[in-house]
């Protein structure tokens, strides 16, 4: 087998061969003016790949920066592999969300799954059990053969990892849009738990200490996966398809469970597991973190694939592979608990003194540089940022009411929107119900996992309505946090914390920077006001294909506190007789809404208004009557309105109808999509209970035993009746009625 040259320094200069790794012309010469040298072609690429947006966060690091991160119960925020929060009793919960966009357009089975692989391994490095999976899908419509192979491919392979691994995946979102037809996003959480003592950094301290390899063996799979992230996606873009890893969890399964026994062991000095840009990533973060320097032999390297060169190894991005520092003179006991497992661990390296990340291959110095450079020190980027025209012009907008003659017919519509319609064709895939922790499975407004021997929960979301933002990054970022604490909130628990997954389009268009920048004060300022710090995420750029970004998309992932399970409250409504409560104002706010898409097929005007007081005050009351004890059920009301939410409540019991009568003009009343809202039932004998409570709730009807929905105006008019079957009917079949169209 003949062996391709690596180019010399100079042809690296003189041909730009660095601006095929993703490196700007003045990033070369600051590489050189660092070393105070050209660099080889392996310097290049860690440097291309540190550098990249994926791992160095250069044009978002401002903007970051406004998020606050900081908490009372926060053990852990941002920087390590997941953020961490306290539950009291010694324990805590450990979670983040990321994105795997770009590899899950190219090859969405694989890049869903290995999505999925490498938030696990973010949140058991940490010393952390993984007890729940979530996610966040965006995809265009449902109308394409492509959109829907991508849609059945990402649900598979994220099906596919987490029910192998046996970590229940037990909620998520999705959204449908024309925007993201070649650009799907695919963001993938995990929760953990761990007790107080077993908490892990992610650090290589101590000059001798020894540097291990752990897992899977490296191939030449997902080369340059960072730099391939941080760029648009163009038709060549399939070329890259070597660029996508490929994942194995049932490696991974005994990689988790190695790795949660060597935290134990008071040997260990730190552990990450090699995510974006592999060896390079996890080497000179380790070192720089802790202030020191690494030395690696790669001939030591467990390699799948034969004449690897140094730089394949730094770059791949193979799944499953841990990097650990050990005290020096006990790696034999580290090296038996891998065995066990049938793991390689081997070791390639020590801990240094002098801050560099030295690499040797074939008895060669093959890359000298300070770890600082590549890590803390990576250059920051402040772009230009400037309003958009259209956000202009819709600012200026009046909220107007969609015309509509039909208003049952409208809702059956509504409830057959992708993004509406029954997720059950996707969580059904999902085992969700794997170790039996499980006390809210899919489908209601949070999912709930018990902690084990104690009776408290865990109730988790994610959410981000991509629309409001597009119309209004900062009341967009608002809503996208006070939504996801308002279905903590429904579901009985206290909100804890968000991690965040910030996708948007290219940052170096000013527009496009400026609905960062603002979706990241709105949703600062919902953080603040909710009591929710930021404690981790992530930040995905370039989320574009051939010129057309996606809508701005940070979603928001959420974990909250149930101080008993006996709080746990779902949002189907419970028995007959019942009393119908709604909290929280309507007003005619249709822009970026379902019923605008529905009527007008695009989306313009104002979003949503939102009272960030006004929010906090009904959420605090909802949450005190559900611990009360006075509550059956409760819904936040989102897209597609009052009506879709009622129907909603009504869908998950069995024979049981609903009733009630409402004030106001029938479109807005019914589909308007004003924020802050709530729908609760209450048993009829706790109603003035309730209601002193709950100042602002009004009473509006029964659930009755008809099996019908009925919504009638105060004048006895009867905007819309039918029976629950018949609604329930329209929103099941959505999906798999799309699917198997032949559009």
């Amino acid at each position: 087998m003949s062996v391709m040259l690596e180019p010399n320094p100079m042809q690296i200069k003189e041909q730009k061969i660095y601006a095929q790794m993703g490196m700007s012309d003045s990033e070369f010469e600051m590489v050189e003016k660092i070393l105070g040298r050209l660099p080889n072609y392996t310097e290049t690429g860690l440097f291309s790949v540190m550098w990249s947006e994926h791992c160095s966060y250069k044009n978002s690091k401002p903007v970051l920066s406004k998020f606050p991160t900081k908490g009372k119960h926060v053990l852990q925020g941002p920087g390590e592999g997941a953020g961490i929060v306290d539950i009291g009793d010694g324990q805590a919960v450990v979670f983040k969300m990321e994105s795997h966009n770009h590899p899950s357009a190219i090859e969405p089975y694989q890049g869903a799954a290995t999505g999925v692989g490498g938030i696990i391994r973010d949140v058991f490095s940490m010393g952390a059990r993984p007890i729940a999976l979530l996610n966040s899908l965006r995809f265009g419509e449902l109308k394409t053969p492509r959109v829907k192979y991508l849609f059945e491919e990402v649900v598979a392979g994220i099906a596919g990892y987490g029910n192998c691994i046996g970590i229940p995946t037990v909620g998520g979102e999705i959204q449908f849009d024309d925007c993201y037809e070649g650009n799907p996003l695919v963001n993938a959480m995990c929760v953990g738990l761990i007790n107080h003592e077993d908490i892990q950094k992610g650090i290589a301290a101590g000059e001798g200490n020894t540097v291990m390899y752990a897992g899977a063996k490296t191939g030449r799979d997902g080369i340059h996966g960072a730099t391939f992230a941080s760029e648009e996606l163009t038709e060549a873009s399939e070329e890259k398809r070597p660029a996508v890893q490929v994942g194995d969890p049932f490696m991974e399964k005994l990689l988790l469970e190695a790795c949660l026994e060597v935290i134990k062991s008071d040997a260990l000095i730190g552990i990450q597991d090699m995510g974006a840009a592999g060896l390079t990533s996890s080497s000179a973060e380790m070192a720089s973190k802790a202030g020191f320097g690494i030395e690696m032999n790669l001939d030591f390297v467990p390699q799948r694939e034969t004449g690897m060169t140094a730089y394949e190894m730094m770059l791949s991005e193979s799944q499953e592979r841990m990097l650990i520092v050990v005290k020096k003179g006990r790696e034999e006991e580290i090296v038996k608990i891998f065995e066990k497992y049938d793991l390689d661990c081997v070791a390639v390296g020590k801990v240094t003194g002098d801050k560099m990340l030295r690499l040797i291959h074939n008895g060669d110095v093959v890359a000298d540089v300070p770890a600082d450079a590549l890590a803390e020190e990576a250059p920051v980027y402040y772009k230009p940022s400037s309003v958009p025209a259209y956000y202009t012009e819709f600012q200026a907008m009046e909220n107007v009411e969609p015309v509509i003659s039909d208003y049952k017919e409208t809702l059956l519509n509504l409830l057959q929107q992708p993004t509406i319609a029954s997720k059950e064709w996707v969580y059904n895939q999902y085992d969700y119900q794997v170790r039996t922790s499980t006390v809210v499975t899919p489908g209601s407004d949070a999912a709930v996992v018990r902690v084990r021997g104690t009776n408290k929960g865990l109730a988790m979301t994610t959410d981000c309505n991509s629309r409001y933002i597009y119309l209004d990054p900062v009341t967009g970022g608002k809503i996208a946090v006070a939504e996801a604490a308002r279905n903590v909130v429904c579901s009985g628990a206290t909100p804890l914390a968000i991690t965040d997954c910030l996708n948007f389009g290219n940052p170096e268009n000013p527009e496009i920077f400026w609905q960062i920048e603002k979706s990241a004060d709105g949703i600062s300022e919902a953080c603040i006001a909710l009591e929710s710090p930021v404690i981790g995420g992530n930040v995905s750029l370039y989320n574009e294909r051939s010129g057309t970004a996606v809508y701005p998309t940070p979603t928001i992932g959420m974990v909250g506190l149930v101080d008993d399970l006996a709080h746990v409250t779902t949002q189907s409504v419970k028995q007959a007789g019942d009393v119908v409560y709604v909290i929280g104002e309507t007003k005619t706010e249709f822009g970026g809404s379902e019923l605008q898409k529905l009527v007008e097929k695009r989306i313009f005007g104002l979003a949503p208004s939102i009272d960030l007081e006004v929010e906090v005050t009904r959420q605090k009351a909802l949450l005190t009557a559900i611990k009360s004890g006075v509550v059956q059920s409760a819904h936040d009301i989102s897209e597609g309105g009052f009506a879709v939410a009622l129907a909603e409540k009504a869908f998950g019991a069995n024979g049981l109808g609903v009733e009630v009568t409402i004030t106001g003009s029938a479109t807005s009343a019914l589909f308007s999509e004003s924020q802050s809202r709530f729908i609760v039932t209450v048993k009829a004998e706790h109603a003035s209970k309730f209601e002193e409570i709950v100042a602002d709730a009004v009473q509006i009807g029964r659930v009755t035993e008809s099996n019908n929905l009925v919504i009638s105006h105060e004048d006895g008019t009867t905007w819309i009746s039918g029976s629950v079957d018949e609604f329930r009917s329209a929103w099941k079949g959505a999906i798999p009625c799309l699917l198997n169209s032949e559009a």
